[in-house]
């Protein structure tokens, strides 16, 4: 009997981040890049790249529900990025690097709402949680290069200035939950 999956599909900048971060959580099956929540279908990389398309870079993560939870990948998301700044992450402006949680039930809909909720009454952020919480809709893959970037792309710039930096943080704060084979 094979054990039983779920998904999820956040936003919160480049998706290389999100994706270099969820790869190494224990529980999750798998991460893909993507576009959601924009109006062209099957748009690509640089349409998206344009802002004009609507959608936000995103990842869907595939993840066994039994080893770690939906509120668990809250969790690690609302520590790999800023949820206070609208349509930018650091560097990254536009509205293709927005936070947002594309639920795909009415639970994590509930869950994302709470979760929001507690941390805002928690003071964690001086500024307020400007984080879309939306319904999936269309979900587009991203195209191939884009898969495991961090892996295939380890000397390049923005990976090193970027990407590894948030893995490190990830690394250092959620210990706990890494895959064995990730290792310290």
């Amino acid at each position: 009997m094979s054990e039983r999956t779920e998904t999820a599909t956040l936003a919160g900048g480049c998706f290389w981040c999100l994706e270099a971060v969820y790869q190494l959580l224990e529980g999750v099956h798998g991460v893909k890049s993507g576009y959601a929540g924009g109006q062209v279908e099957n748009p690509t990389y640089q349409q998206v790249c344009t802002g004009r398309t609507g959608h936000a870079e995103i990842v869907r993560v595939t993840f066994a529900p039994d080893t770690i939870g939906f509120d668990d990948l809250l969790d690690v998301f609302f520590t790999i990025h800023d949820p206070t700044t609208l349509n930018r992450q650091g560097g990254d402006i536009g509205t293709q690097y927005r936070s947002a949680i594309f639920y795909e039930n009415e639970a994590q809909r509930d869950a994302a709402e709470r979760k929001i909720a507690e941390i805002t009454a928690a003071g964690i952020w001086r500024d307020p949680i400007v984080t879309e919480i939306a319904s999936l809709g269309e979900f587009y893959p991203a195209e191939p290069y884009h898969d495991d970037f961090l892996r295939q792309n380890p000397t390049q710039p923005y990976c090193r200035a970027v990407v590894e930096p948030k893995v490190a943080k990830f690394r250092r704060q959620h210990l706990q939950r890494l895959k064995r084979e990730a290792g310290v």
